[in-house]
């Protein structure tokens, strides 16, 4: 897998549309692990109700890792990894600390105090390797947010920036110039970010279905490298916008070889439709690496 790829698409699967059931989604997770594009995928995505399920869905020697989904309040979240099954690796945990409207702060602040008890209290491996993502709206408070998160990094606290980039009403689909607002605002911060809802396939597209026009995550991916190589804001809309497939691989191809810069990834409810598109678009041909 080029490494621009790697680990760009979580496993999303238990989530709207795709709604898998637990079992199903962690017996298909277990079939993307092992197979030659293992190296697109991030770990698998669970609701923390959920996570006392899923040591019974694993073999005795297995391991997985997992992102775990707040769908519980912040605060019972605390000490989420201490009673862990050890086959599970909680890689990543993520939190919307605000309804859309609502001031991202308290919620914000609720976080870091949690992160904060979890590093204090954490014993050997718990300590590694977790990342936690604040949701943000991209409504009021935004860039007062995206400050306070710059600020928490710079403490040493492993806190990035998520936003979600659709949903199932077009208030959740930030317009072009909205989404590259976010990730100058990231790049200006040197603040890593992650992506959820909407990116179903490569390029930007009207889904019939629901008259939603929805973003390409290759168009994303472009923008991204765009911003972070100091492109302007109408430069990083601009490929936000754009439907022909060859100014997006012109500005992709040639970093393919290269690490991902502050985009951490996104999460899918499908692993097959993101790997359909990245072949048809000759993004997976180590030619190209």
């Amino acid at each position: 897998m080029p490494a621009l790829l790697d680990g760009l698409v979580d496993d999303a699967a238990v989530f709207p549309p795709g709604s898998a059931a637990l079992p199903d989604a962690v017996a298909a997770h277990r079939r993307h692990r092992d197979a030659w594009y293992a190296g697109l995928v991030g770990p698998l995505l669970v609701p923390a109700s959920k996570l006392p399920e899923l040591p019974a869905l694993l073999a005795a020697d297995e391991r997985i890792a997992v992102g775990v989904i707040a769908d519980v309040p912040i605060g019972r979240l605390d000490g989420m990894r201490a009673g862990v099954d050890r086959r599970i690796r909680v890689r990543q945990v993520e939190a919307a600390v605000a309804r859309r409207g609502e001031d991202p702060q308290p919620g914000l602040a609720e976080l870091v105090d949690l992160v904060r008890r979890e590093r204090d209290t954490a014993s050997g491996d718990d300590g590694q390797g977790l990342d936690v993502f604040a949701e943000i709206p991209l409504t009021f408070g935004l860039m007062g947010a995206l400050d306070r998160l710059a600020a928490i990094r710079a403490e040493g606290l492993p806190i990035a920036a998520k936003f979600r980039t659709g949903g199932l009403a077009a208030e959740l689909f930030p317009t072009p110039i909205e989404l590259a607002a976010v990730i100058c605002g990231c790049r200006d911060r040197a603040l890593p970010f992650k992506l959820t809802a909407g990116l179903h396939n490569a390029l930007r597209h009207l889904e019939p279905e629901t008259g939603l026009v929805h973003h390409g995550f290759v168009n994303v991916l472009a923008a991204t490298l765009a911003a972070a190589q100091g492109a302007g804001l109408e430069q990083v809309a601009e490929l936000l916008t754009v439907t022909d497939p060859r100014p997006l691989l012109e500005a992709v191809e040639g970093r393919l070889g290269r690490p991902r810069p502050l985009w951490v990834g996104y999460g899918s409810c499908s692993i097959g439709e993101p790997l359909a598109d990245l072949a048809r678009l000759g993004l997976l041909d180590r030619s190209r690496t």
